[in-house]
Protein backbone atom coordinates (compact mmCIF):
# COMPACT_ATOMS: atom_id res chain seq x y z
CA UNK A 1 0.00 0.00 0.00
CA UNK A 2 1.26 3.75 -0.69
CA UNK A 3 2.99 5.41 1.94
CA UNK A 4 -0.04 7.67 3.51
CA UNK A 5 2.09 10.95 4.80
CA UNK A 6 1.42 13.89 3.41
CA UNK A 7 3.03 16.97 3.12
CA UNK A 8 1.28 19.42 1.59
CA UNK A 9 2.41 22.54 -0.62
CA UNK A 10 1.46 25.89 1.05
CA UNK A 11 -1.50 27.52 -1.31
CA UNK A 12 -2.82 31.05 -0.08
CA UNK A 13 -6.07 30.72 -2.56
CA UNK A 14 -6.89 34.11 -1.71
CA UNK A 15 -2.85 35.76 -3.01
CA UNK A 16 -3.47 33.19 -6.03
CA UNK A 17 -6.95 35.04 -6.73
CA UNK A 18 -5.84 38.45 -6.56
CA UNK A 19 -2.48 38.22 -8.72
CA UNK A 20 -4.44 36.22 -10.95
CA UNK A 21 -7.26 38.15 -11.36
CA UNK A 22 -4.90 41.29 -12.78
CA UNK A 23 -4.37 39.22 -16.20
CA UNK A 24 -7.01 39.83 -18.79
CA UNK A 25 -9.95 37.85 -19.42
CA UNK A 26 -9.06 35.80 -15.73
CA UNK A 27 -12.55 37.12 -14.15
CA UNK A 28 -14.64 36.13 -17.11
CA UNK A 29 -13.32 32.56 -17.07
CA UNK A 30 -12.95 32.42 -13.90
CA UNK A 31 -16.67 32.80 -13.15
CA UNK A 32 -17.48 30.81 -15.78
CA UNK A 33 -16.03 27.87 -14.07
CA UNK A 34 -16.96 28.81 -10.53
CA UNK A 35 -18.79 25.83 -9.34
CA UNK A 36 -16.13 23.61 -10.72
CA UNK A 37 -13.63 25.28 -9.07
CA UNK A 38 -15.79 25.00 -5.89
CA UNK A 39 -15.80 21.20 -6.22
CA UNK A 40 -12.52 21.05 -6.71
CA UNK A 41 -11.33 22.75 -3.67
CA UNK A 42 -13.82 21.13 -1.51
CA UNK A 43 -12.10 17.81 -2.82
CA UNK A 44 -9.13 19.12 -2.22
CA UNK A 45 -9.81 20.36 1.15
CA UNK A 46 -10.98 16.96 2.11
CA UNK A 47 -7.61 14.95 0.69
CA UNK A 48 -5.82 17.33 3.28
CA UNK A 49 -8.41 16.88 5.79
CA UNK A 50 -7.67 13.43 5.58
CA UNK A 51 -3.77 13.65 5.23
CA UNK A 52 -3.89 11.90 2.20
CA UNK A 53 -1.48 11.86 -1.05
CA UNK A 54 -3.07 11.60 -4.74
CA UNK A 55 -1.60 7.83 -5.13
CA UNK A 56 -3.16 6.85 -1.32
CA UNK A 57 -6.52 8.54 -2.32
CA UNK A 58 -5.73 6.02 -5.99
CA UNK A 59 -5.21 3.09 -4.26
CA UNK A 60 -8.31 3.40 -2.04
CA UNK A 61 -10.47 4.09 -5.10
CA UNK A 62 -8.56 1.30 -7.18
CA UNK A 63 -7.59 3.75 -9.74
CA UNK A 64 -4.14 5.55 -10.87
CA UNK A 65 -2.95 8.63 -9.29
CA UNK A 66 -4.04 10.61 -13.27
CA UNK A 67 -7.38 9.79 -13.11
CA UNK A 68 -7.14 11.38 -9.46
CA UNK A 69 -5.37 14.28 -10.75
CA UNK A 70 -8.25 14.61 -13.53
CA UNK A 71 -11.01 14.15 -10.83
CA UNK A 72 -9.17 17.16 -8.99
CA UNK A 73 -8.89 19.54 -11.88
CA UNK A 74 -11.36 22.04 -12.20
CA UNK A 75 -12.80 22.69 -15.58
CA UNK A 76 -10.78 19.93 -17.21
CA UNK A 77 -13.36 16.73 -15.99
CA UNK A 78 -16.75 16.56 -15.40
CA UNK A 79 -16.76 13.27 -13.13
CA UNK A 80 -19.42 10.94 -12.68
CA UNK A 81 -21.71 10.86 -9.49
CA UNK A 82 -19.57 7.48 -9.11
CA UNK A 83 -16.39 8.44 -8.78
CA UNK A 84 -17.58 11.18 -6.84
CA UNK A 85 -18.97 8.80 -4.66
CA UNK A 86 -15.57 6.17 -4.80
CA UNK A 87 -13.66 9.52 -4.06
CA UNK A 88 -15.51 10.64 -0.78
CA UNK A 89 -15.29 7.40 0.72
CA UNK A 90 -11.72 7.43 -0.29
CA UNK A 91 -11.01 10.59 1.76
CA UNK A 92 -13.27 9.22 4.55
CA UNK A 93 -15.95 11.92 3.46
CA UNK A 94 -20.15 10.96 2.48
CA UNK A 95 -21.15 13.09 -0.67
CA UNK A 96 -23.78 15.36 -0.28
CA UNK A 97 -24.91 17.63 -3.27
CA UNK A 98 -27.64 20.52 -2.78
CA UNK A 99 -29.90 22.75 -4.52
CA UNK A 100 -30.13 26.00 -2.95
CA UNK A 101 -32.62 28.01 -4.31
CA UNK A 102 -31.21 31.99 -5.75
CA UNK A 103 -32.28 34.49 -4.06
CA UNK A 104 -35.87 36.00 -6.16
CA UNK A 105 -34.92 39.12 -8.49
CA UNK A 106 -36.39 41.82 -8.38
CA UNK A 107 -38.18 42.94 -11.99
CA UNK A 108 -38.66 46.04 -12.71
CA UNK A 109 -42.43 46.77 -13.24
CA UNK A 110 -43.54 46.54 -16.79
CA UNK A 111 -44.88 49.53 -18.52
CA UNK A 112 -48.58 48.45 -19.31
CA UNK A 113 -48.66 47.25 -23.33
CA UNK A 114 -51.67 48.12 -25.19
CA UNK A 115 -52.73 45.03 -27.32
CA UNK A 116 -53.24 45.50 -31.01
CA UNK A 117 -56.93 44.12 -30.71
CA UNK A 118 -57.51 46.89 -28.29
CA UNK A 119 -60.05 49.44 -29.08
CA UNK A 120 -58.73 52.32 -31.17
CA UNK A 121 -59.20 55.01 -27.93
CA UNK A 122 -57.60 53.11 -25.57
CA UNK A 123 -54.59 52.77 -28.20
CA UNK A 124 -54.68 56.72 -28.62
CA UNK A 125 -54.01 57.25 -25.01
CA UNK A 126 -50.97 55.82 -24.48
Amino acid sequence: MTDLKYDPVPHNQKAFLEKASKRRGFRKAYDALETEYALAHEMLSARTRAGLTQEAVADRMGTTKSAVSRLEGAGKHAPSMASLKRYADAVGCMLKIEFIPQPVKRRVAAQPSVRADAPKAARRST
